[in-house]
């Protein structure tokens, strides 16, 4: 198993397990939401059609040649509403501030994130970076071409 550094902050609950996997075959780990101490008592109020970010009170160093991708808890997602805008969303091997979920409410009510929620899981995923290449000639051709956006149908 690879190793993620992981360094608490001023607002996380030392109360709360790190980020972990919460059965042995999970390919994702369960964050939690980790919010200041004057937020903790209301929570985060997150209405139909906004957006967040849901603080976690971690920082991570995560291996060179790898990221953590940060998805959705398809629980949440199904009972709430409430998903990881930009899922997946990448944590670079590079970053070390602080963790954080971009969450929206895509639901028809208000919800609210409270101290301690899982509201993600987390990936660590290999990375392969590539060589961008211009080129002046044409790209090959292959059957598809350049058809995108639902040109292979819909059965």
């Amino acid at each position: 198993m690879l190793k993620v550094k992981v360094k608490t902050l001023d607002h996380f609950d030392g109360s709360f397990a790190l980020p972990a996997y919460e059965t042995k075959g999970a390919a994702g780990a369960d964050i939690r939401a980790s919010l200041p101490t004057d937020s903790r008592e209301e929570g985060l109020i997150l209405k139909p059609g906004e957006k967040l970010l849901v603080p976690t009170g971690i920082s991570m160093e995560i291996p060179f040649g790898y990221e953590v991708q940060v998805r959705p808890r398809s629980g949440l997602s199904f009972k709430t509403g409430l998903m990881v805008v930009n899922s997946p969303g990448t944590i670079d091997c590079d970053y070390r501030g602080e963790v954080k979920i971009i969450l929206g409410n895509m639901g028809q009510r208000t919800e609210v994130i409270s101290h301690g929620d899982r509201v993600a899981q987390l990936v660590l995923a290999p990375v392969t970076q590539g060589l961008y290449e211009l080129v002046t000639d044409n790209l090959s051709e292959t059957e598809r071409g350049a058809g995108g956006f639902g040109s292979t149908g819909v059965h």
